[in-house]
């Protein structure tokens, strides 16, 4: 692991953390709820609307990085900045509270076919997903545009799936991280490990859609989770013309924290993989929030996202005074 990067620039050199003019990529917020003072975003796609990030939290967000990042790219193929944390602690746990409160989530169902046998996939933690690829945009009024001519996209564009624009509360993130990652995004997912039972398995962003050479940025919120990598094995026709730096890879465990941001890019993607096992005990049973944002460049990663992200499964939200995620359902108006 090697020093600082550089020096530590104030965010607010960049933009001014108070309530944002329209982003690139939502709408035009609608105002509702009882407060009437506190905006929130909203679109057609959405099942109900989501407030802005609060003023103490973007108050907060201003002085992030917390820490300088950390290369670490003494592996073969491997380049990560590891920043410990990226948000404060304390900021970092309003932040997960906030976002578990107010997003809506999915626990998708999906079927495979591998060897001409079909198997149900049960996803085991809550997605959900926002962003749209780079060949359209959304309009002011959340409609979607082409991005060379800025005209209405075809009906028949996005078949699959009801593409949505990415809420003021984690575009703000967004913006926050490209400024420290030197990189854009146009999409944000968002996990929620509810207890250490939930998890994901080895695997790498390595698809086509997000082009050569991918960075992929993950900030951690809540329960403290390992992060473990490995290199991808090398196919046994290609053993005798492998180099000694990839045979003598170690697998790495990062202990992701509340406020933790790792950075993958560059070549890891396609030679490493990565996964949050299962835990028993510690903070697992917390809950973990993981917001990753990434660059799709073609409209095959939309559909992706979405497909994996939400699906055709029910909303969940989180219910406070039963401590767990819930099924929504709509109010019905009289």
């Amino acid at each position: 692991m090697s020093p600082a990067v550089s020096k530590k620039r104030v965010l607010t050199e960049f933009f001014s953390p108070t309530l944002p003019k329209k982003a690139r990529n939502h709408p035009t917020p609608d105002v509702r709820g009882e407060d009437t003072n506190r905006p929130y975003t909203s679109h057609n796609t959405y099942p109900f609307p989501i407030p802005y990030l609060p003023a103490h939290l973007l108050n907060a967000l201003a002085d992030t990085p917390a820490k300088e990042g950390q290369h670490i790219n003494d592996q073969a193929d491997l380049d990560i900045l590891y920043f410990q944390p990226f948000i404060s602690k304390a900021a970092a746990n309003d932040l997960f509270e906030f976002i578990r409160d107010h997003l809506f989530f999915y626990r998708v169902q999906y079927k495979i076919t591998r060897g001409g046998l079909e198997t149900q996939i049960n996803t085991p933690r809550y997605t959900t997903v926002f962003g749209l690829d780079e060949t359209a945009h959304f309009a002011p009024d959340g409609s979607i545009l082409e991005a060379l001519t800025s005209k209405s996209v075809s009906p028949n564009k996005y078949p699959t799936c009801s593409p949505r624009p990415i809420p003021q509360c984690l575009d703000e993130l967004r913006r926050i991280t490209e400024v420290f990652t030197e990189s854009s995004y146009n999409f944000c997912l968002v996990n929620y490990y509810a207890n250490g039972n939930d998890s994901i398995s080895y695997h790498s962003d390595d698809e086509r859609f997000l082009g050569t050479d991918p960075a992929i940025a993950s900030i951690s919120l809540g329960a403290k989770r390992d992060f473990l990598m490995k290199h991808k094995p090398v196919p046994p026709k290609e053993h005798d013309h492998v180099p000694e730096s990839i045979n003598s890879a170690k697998p790495l465990k990062l202990p992701l924290a509340s406020g933790d941001l790792v950075l993958m890019r560059g070549k890891t993607q396609a030679n490493w993989l990565h996964s949050i096992p299962k835990r028993k005990g510690g903070e697992s049973d917390r809950g973990r929030i993981n917001i990753t944002f990434r660059k799709a460049m073609v409209k095959g990663g939309t559909e992706n996202y979405y497909q994996y992200n939400v699906g055709k499964g029910e909303v969940w939200k989180w219910d406070n005074a039963k401590q767990e995620m819930r099924r929504w359902q709509e109010k019905v108006k009289d």
